[in-house]
């Protein structure tokens, strides 16, 4: 994990109090994000306040269902039970990121219910737009490399591609991505230390190449059939949109496309030919406008927010270059596809603060710059 105030401690692999609360509490069977919220409620806001004692101090009063309360009944501690967990997660390789920290995705915080942790194998990358692509674990045949193609040309934009490392469609996306040396985030339906064979060969190729598997599942837990929808909602959550490629009518992959829908997330629909099954789902998307139509790369372009065609460097003739400011030029050639501080290109520069922060709102008016949460600033 990485250090900080509020962090664990990494060399003694110790959590604060807050954070043992939060692991161990959260790899109860059945406690989920609101039940979290009143037991944080219920201590006065710090769960920290839990781990003091012994479980039984407190369990009587507790505001959480039944089965919950028979399942923390059998825990001595929660520092220990934490701690427990802790040590499969490194046995496993496996890292935990907490709401607000930086490997935690940053638009996944605002989903109503979002785990209050992520368990997670390989470097989330710095902010920049991601998209979910998901669709069919059995498309028509000859679908797969198209999908793979598509996720590479829209990898090729920075954009990064968000799925479920699932057969089919999911994967194929993950790969596009890969081909392009792109970012790609998998969140999968079952602890990372409990993947299927298949998942078990793409993680190599994942943690080689900059890619992150994610799980809000704690070691030891399968995949089930009641896992699967639920991590769909991370997918959508951790993305800017949502596109799904090929989905017929019982499709997983329309879980998806609720969960963004619900979540405020833009939701594209590949269109399919009428009489295909595989294509059921997106052609209903579409014909009940529930989705937007995406026929192109450009289209998921547009519906992230960036337009790549203006990254291309310019050349002196370009009016649209002509037409920025000397500050805004200087500013423009110091930034890259990599998200960098506002004091970063302060000191790569030689513009004032005042010069710099005129020239980055000029670049963002233009279109030719975005910024992230914390003034981080990347071309687009």
């Amino acid at each position: 994990m990485r250090g900080g105030a509020g962090m664990a401690d990494a060399a003694t692999n110790h959590l604060l109090a807050e954070q043992q609360a939060c692991l161990a509490l959260w790899a109860i069977p059945g406690l989920g994000p609101r039940t979290l919220a009143g037991l944080r409620v219920f201590a006065q806001g710090d769960l920290g306040a839990l781990a003091l004692g012994p479980v039984s101090a407190w369990l009587a009063g507790a505001p959480v269902p039944a089965s919950v309360r028979e399942r923390l009944a059998r825990v001595d501690s929660l520092p220990l039970l934490a701690e427990r967990l802790w040590g499969a997660c490194q046995s496993s390789g496996t890292r935990v990121a907490f709401a607000g920290e930086p490997a935690y995705p940053e638009r996944l915080r605002e989903v109503a219910d979002a785990p209050p942790l992520l368990f997670y194998r390989g470097e989330p990358g710095p902010p920049r737009r991601r998209v979910a692509m998901v669709g069919s674990r059995h498309p028509d045949q000859g679908f797969l490399p198209f999908a793979r193609t598509f996720a590479r040309r829209v990898a090729e934009a920075g954009v990064g591609v968000v799925s479920g490392a699932a057969a089919g469609v999911d994967r194929a996306c993950h790969w596009g991505a890969l081909d392009a040396d792109g970012e790609t985030w998998a969140f999968l339906g079952s602890a990372l230390d409990a993947l299927d064979p298949a998942q078990a060969r793409l993680l190599p190729h994942f943690l080689g190449r900059g890619g992150v598997f994610f799980s809000e599942l704690p070691p030891g837990v399968r995949a089930s059939t009641t896992t699967f929808p639920r991590r769909n909602r991370l997918i959508a959550g951790a993305s800017d949109a949502v596109l799904v490629l090929r989905a017929g009518l019982s499709s997983g992959s329309l879980y998806t496309v609720e969960a963004g829908r619900t979540q405020g997330r833009p939701v594209l629909a590949l269109p399919g030919d009428v009489w295909q099954e595989a294509a059921a789902g997106c052609n209903a998307l579409l014909r009940d406008g529930r989705a937007q139509a995406c026929t192109s790369p450009e289209d998921v372009w547009r519906a992230v927010g960036i337009h790549p065609g203006r990254a291309v460097p310019p050349g002196e003739d370009a009016s649209w270059w002509e037409a920025l400011s000397t500050e805004a030029r200087g500013a423009y050639r110091l930034l890259g596809k990599v998200p960098r501080s506002f004091d970063d290109v302060l000191a790569g520069g030689q513009l004032s603060v005042a010069a710099l922060t005129s020239a980055l709102v000029e670049l963002e008016l233009s279109g030719l710059v975005v910024q992230h949460p914390g003034k981080l600033y990347e071309k687009v």
